[in-house]
């Protein structure tokens, strides 16, 4: 069973790169179901987020992987390869163990993978592109990345995305409490954005996304009203903090739209993060003056100032998943030996019925049951011993050694005998 992972995240590849291969929530349904078409893997699942994009597979080729993820992003192979990185059976296990116990996190020990992960082995198991390996990888993930939370504190005070935002936003407005806070979308990061920015008690919040239903279940929560996206170009001026984490395959807010925006604020500042991948705010709104615009990479230097502190407990962490990574390739190890095993409980079930049918016959022709037992249990005896007799006599000397070695061990013998 040849397993692998196959992808790039944050520290291999800019934004750029992987906001290129990032998929949406519709668009992966139809990748999971063109994988379980086309086969590039017998077994499949997409992890794909703001700061990675991962093949898992099983009973795959790696390179077949890679011509089909390229292909089906309308890419050259050669531009991925420099920022791709291919994990072979061990690592990709000891892989899936560290990113779901939050180990290979832009903000180390951050919980919302988890999360993610559980939705990409669930859409996998919808498309039909998950099998028993996959299956089992990630069930001892999610456990692992339990065990890893309650033995150690990896995810004590985690700074999240979220709350870098708000502290770079404490820099640009001298209270967040006279501001209007913007959200766009209403996904799991908006709703934890929203959880950090009414914290701060602002002066209003609103949520503006594709349905307005889940805009207003989401604002609600927070005191704030809702707005469909396609009103945002008559309120945009309104509000001084903007956060957009959209599935959107476009940008949504583009240079001139903000031009405008800052026109009728008559530039009073705004502070813009995008948190999406692929963006959801043109690159160059960044270049306007009064727009204060931060990306998912800009924020990585304002989590790290929390993460000394949870360093000192990676190595436990690590001693947990290098413990049940283990286990998990033994668990590999057994399986692949199930069709062996197989093989020869059905040749001794041959032998046997064999041998009963014949035994059957010698009593029916009147022969001495004491006879027929000797019969029966010489005919079973020569024939489970032929193989591993004929195997020691026909092989040449180092062969020979071998065998016997392993069957003196098999059925306890010892082997000076």
């Amino acid at each position: 069973m040849r397993l692998f992972a196959l992808g790039l995240n944050h520290l291999s590849a800019p934004l750029a790169v992987r906001e290129r291969i990032a998929f949406t929530d519709e668009g992966l349904k139809g990748a999971l179901r063109e994988i379980a078409r086309v086969r590039p893997a017998q077994e499949a699942a997409i992890l794909s987020t703001c700061n990675r994009t991962e093949l898992y597979c099983a009973a795959g080729d790696p390179h077949e992987a890679l011509a089909w993820l390229a292909g089906h992003h309308s890419l050259p192979e050669s531009d991925l390869k420099p920022h791709l990185y291919t994990l072979p059976r061990e690592a990709a296990v000891r892989h899936a163990f560290r990113v779901a116990a939050g180990l290979d996190s832009m903000v180390l020990g951050e919980p919302q993978i988890l999360g993610q992960m559980k939705d990409a082995v669930r859409a996998a198991h919808e498309a039909g592109a998950l099998g028993a390996t996959l299956s089992r990888l990630f069930q001892r993930s999610f456990a692992v990345a339990k065990d890893v939370r309650t033995n150690t504190r990896i995810g004590a005070n985690v700074v999240s995305m979220a709350a870098a935002g708000v502290k770079l936003a404490g820099r640009i407005f001298p209270s967040i409490r006279d501001c209007r806070v913007l959200l766009i979308g209403a996904g799991e990061m908006i709703e934890l954005c929203a959880t950090h920015f009414a914290a701060q008690m602002p002066r209003s919040i609103t949520v503006a996304n594709r349905t307005l239903d889940r805009a207003q279940t989401l604002a609600h929560r927070f005191s704030g009203h809702a707005i469909l996206l396609r009103d945002l170009p008559e309120c945009l001026a309104e509000h001084d903090i903007v956060v957009s984490c959209t599935a959107s395959s476009l940008p949504i807010l583009g240079k001139g739209t903000m031009e405008r925006v800052i026109k009728a604020r008559r530039h009073q500042p705004v502070f813009m993060v995008d948190l999406a991948v692929p963006r959801d705010i043109e690159p160059e709104v960044g270049e306007l003056d009064d727009i204060y615009l931060y990306t998912v990479d800009d924020l990585a230097g304002v989590v790290r100032s929390g993460i000394d502190e949870r360093q000192s407990h990676v190595a436990q962490a690590e001693a947990i998943i290098d413990t049940q990574v283990g286990n998990f390739l033994h668990w590999m190890e057994s399986r692949e030996l199930v069709p062996l095993i197989k093989d020869l409980r059905d040749r001794g079930e041959q032998a046997r019925r064999h041998e009963i049918e014949r035994a059957l016959r010698m009593l029916a022709r009147g022969d001495d049951p004491v006879q027929v037992l000797e019969a029966l249990s010489h005919g079973l005896t020569n024939k489970l011993l032929h193989a591993p007799t004929q195997a020691l006599h026909e092989s040449d000397a180092d062969a020979r050694a071998k065998a016997r070695e392993v069957l003196a061990r098999i059925y306890n013998l010892r082997s000076e005998s």
